[in-house]
């Protein structure tokens, strides 16, 4: 009888550590309610600034001492983005929302253009079937030249390590791959209606990073939109304290893949079964939501609501810097 007690406990000790540690531990991929989406590969961190990380590609700390010309531009075709510019290695060209074309002007320095290396004016010649004219460069703040198109300057993603990659569209919700008149590539670009500089990229990271000048580095989704978490809200066991009416004024992140996630991380990652229902995404077993009140990327007018709603850090705590 002991015997069969003492194996009872066992097994009931080892099913509860296996929750445990699925949500709220450094292995989980499962949880109450709940189950893991996308592969387990570890987050990738950025290099101090939220913009991306350096190393392969065009972001070896040789290629950001010496950055490399682009030479003969082109166009690339992309199911997913239409038409994109490269340079003459087929890697592609991105533009920086924070910037500006009129006047040309880079607001990418320091680590940002470790991330983002700039593409140097001079030794460039247009696509063929382009307007050369759209050509031009800026003086950046140290002095070096950046090739601009219609007034946009032009970047590499230090993560693109093969030509035809794309990995840096819409990273942030801030950075987009170039069409060759310098605006943001869209598959469905020939049609006016249905461009515009606030597009949602077709292919925009799920969660990233983006550096709040009063926040510090806070998770948004894929449209850049800042993401909150309710204190109300528990992560072990999993609850919702946010529904009905709440849900309107707090929308749910949906399901995200970990592979469209960028610095953020993927601890507890796993999608959340809600008693009404709908599917929500989680950071380390923590319910998330964006806020109605946000009406463009940047904003973070949720920030402090009631007392009880915050931005989120990349490894998930909650951000409380007043606002």
């Amino acid at each position: 009888m002991n015997t069969w007690r003492n194996a009872s406990l066992a097994v009931t000790a080892a099913a509860l550590l296996t929750l445990t540690t699925a949500c709220g531990q450094e292995q989980g991929t499962a949880s109450p309610n709940g189950q893991a989406v996308g592969n387990a590969a570890p987050a990738q961190q950025p290099a101090g600034s939220g913009y991306g990380s350096s190393g392969g590609g065009y972001g070896s700390g040789a290629d950001v001492a010496a950055p490399k010309a682009a030479g003969q531009l082109a166009v690339q075709d992309s199911k997913k983005l239409g038409k994109v510019l490269t340079d003459s290695e087929g890697f592609t060209l991105y533009r920086f929302d924070k910037d500006t074309a009129k006047p040309p002007k880079s607001n990418c320095d320091g680590d940002c253009a470790t991330a983002w290396p700039v593409v140097p004016a001079g030794d460039v010649t247009a696509a063929a079937g382009t307007d050369a004219s759209l050509l031009g460069e800026v003086v950046r703040t140290d002095g070096s030249k950046q090739l601009t198109v219609d007034g946009w300057p032009m970047y590499r993603y230090a993560k693109d390590t093969a030509p035809g990659q794309t990995g840096g569209q819409g990273v942030g919700g801030t950075w987009f791959a170039s069409a060759p008149d310098g605006k943001k590539a869209a598959a469905n670009a020939d049609d006016p209606a249905a461009v515009g500089e606030g597009a949602e990229p077709a292919d925009a990271a799920g969660l990233s990073v983006r550096k709040d000048p009063e926040l510090g580095d806070i998770v948004v989704d894929k449209r850049g939109m800042t993401v909150y978490r309710f204190t109300k809200d528990s992560a072990w066991p999993m609850k919702t304290a946010c529904t009905g009416e709440c849900i309107k004024k707090w929308p749910v992140v949906a399901p995200v893949s970990k592979n469209s996630v960028e610095g953020v991380t993927k601890k507890g990652f796993v999608t959340f079964d809600r008693p009404d229902g709908i599917k929500q995404q989680t950071i380390d077993c923590w319910p998330i939501y964006t806020f109605a009140g946000d009406e463009k990327p940047g904003d973070v007018n949720g920030q402090g609501v009631g007392g009880t709603w915050f931005a989120v850090s990349p490894d998930s705590k909650l951000v409380k810097t007043a606002k």
